[in-house]
């Protein structure tokens, strides 16, 4: 009995031995594939340079699904599709201009955008007082007696001391997305939103607002100001408390129009009713060109059924690229292709998102069970020679979290966050900024955590 025992655990190690060398052999080989042979950043340069901002409902975004699809149809995949979605029409207008005047005549330019969603300014524009805030919270203690009548400048920045950069994103993005909403409830006539940026510069940056159930007849305009602008402006208000603020833009909202989600799937041999996802968000903000925020994630995504195939492995799930419409301005796309999936009642058992931007990959952040979170932890080992070490719980990404269920786990690529915010929604986030051996390196480490569910599964919750 004991020699029984002595030879099972020889075979049992002599097995655990052979797949560890072949999972090491397989993820070098998508490695070297991906840092010599890849196509990541060819794509993102047409996509960025050729094609440009791809704001939801524009010529631009419609170029860009047309292009990703014939990208898919080369690959000689199984199967390329086009999901119909209604997104939001916004259209910025020619470009927005504000000063602040500290006595009658003498006025120093500032630089603002308007921000995604945002109603026009009056044909003239808008100048009044000025009242700065820390954060929304401050509204209510000042009352309508002091913000009836005045613009609101929500002047808290983004806490550099925390090493997430992402975590101080959060801790004050709710100044730009509902700071007009709560601001109109006061009196206030417009708002102005320091940027969401830990770096000082005159680049304003954009990004979603929402209005809730205001009424359109007292909804107020809102722009963001740079951090530099915002800086002055601070600094002119100790100093002249009556200043008065300027400004100016012309945007518009127009009806919704119809898109579409890009997909594409290679068809599992073994289990094909079992569906992994990755993708990122096709549409960007108008001002830059997408590069970092969602096109690299884009190209990546697709690069990671090429690298699947150009390796030579066979999937036993079905693999699908979603690349997802209107993240940035109503999350059209992902709630689309959340809807029907469920419709289809479709079996998505993994579900990964890179949408933080082309840099230098850390790792991988789960929203999952302790059992998948184990079942993670155990492939660790695999990727330190990549240099990626970070295996956290946590978000995974906006559009594949509407996939969410107890039986999914759903992933996120985590690059290095420390100069993302540099370029989010700003004119910077342009093709130069993307380093070509940074986006290769977050393709091959997607593809490589893609190959180790697809081969072993998810591990059954207890």
């Amino acid at each position: 009995m004991r020699f029984l025992i002595i030879i099972f655990f020889i075979l049992f190690t002599a097995h655990q031995g052979n797949s560890q060398f072949e999972d090491e052999k397989q993820i070098k080989a998508i490695y070297d594939l991906a840092l010599t042979k890849g196509k990541s950043y060819d794509w993102l340069n047409y996509l960025s340079n050729q094609i440009g901002g791809r704001l939801s409902g524009t010529v631009q975004a419609q170029q860009a699904v047309e292009y990703t699809k014939s990208l898919l149809d080369s690959m000689g995949i199984d199967r390329v599709w086009l999901q119909p979605v209604m997104v939001p029409k916004w259209v910025r207008g020619t470009p927005e201009f504000a000063y602040v005047e500290t006595t009658p005549g003498l006025t120093t330019n500032l630089p603002i955008c308007a921000l995604g969603g945002s109603v026009a300014t009056p044909l003239g524009g808008i100048k009044a007082n000025i009242i700065e805030v820390n954060g929304i919270e401050e509204l209510a203690t000042l009352g309508a007696e002091k913000i009836t009548g005045k613009i609101v400048f929500y002047n808290r920045p983004m806490d550099p001391t925390l090493i997430s950069t992402f975590e101080a994103y959060s801790g004050c993005v709710d100044q730009r997305y509902s700071g007009a909403k709560e601001a109109a409830k006061f009196g206030a006539i417009g708002v102005i939103v320091r940027s969401m940026n830990l770096r000082l510069d005159d680049l304003p940056h954009t990004g979603a607002m929402d209005y809730g159930n205001t009424v359109a007849s007292k909804r107020i305009p809102a722009a963001a100001i740079s951090t530099k602008g915002a800086e002055f402006l601070s600094a002119t208000l100790k100093l002249s408390p009556n200043a008065k603020f300027y400004f100016k833009q012309n945007c518009k909202i127009f009806d919704d129009v119809e898109s579409f989600n890009v997909i594409g799937e290679i068809r599992g041999s073994k289990y094909p009713d079992e569906i992994m996802v990755i993708g990122g968000h096709l549409d960007s903000w108008d001002l830059g060109d997408g590069s970092h925020d969602d096109g690299a994630g884009c190209v990546q995504s697709m690069e990671v059924l090429r690298l699947l195939k150009a390796s030579g492995y066979k999937p036993q799930r079905t693999i699908r690229v979603v690349l997802f419409m209107n993240e940035e301005n109503g999350l059209r796309g992902g709630r689309k292709y959340a809807e029907v999936a469920k419709d289809k009642k479709e079996n998505h058992v993994f579900a990964l998102e890179s949408d933080a931007g082309g840099f230098t990959p850390r790792g991988f952040s789960f929203d999952c069970t302790d059992a998948h979170f184990e079942q993670v932890n155990n492939w660790r080992h695999l990727f330190e020679p990549y240099l990626i070490h970070l295996f956290v719980r946590g978000g995974s990404g906006a559009d594949v979290g509407l996939l969410k269920d107890d039986g999914i786990v759903l992933a996120g690529l985590r690059p290095d966050s420390q100069r993302y915010f540099a370029h989010h929604h700003a004119e910077n986030d342009t093709f130069e900024h993307v380093n070509k051996r940074e986006l290769e390196l977050g393709a091959a480490a997607m593809t490589s955590l893609v190959y180790l569910f697809d081969k072993y599964g998810i591990v059954k919750s207890p």
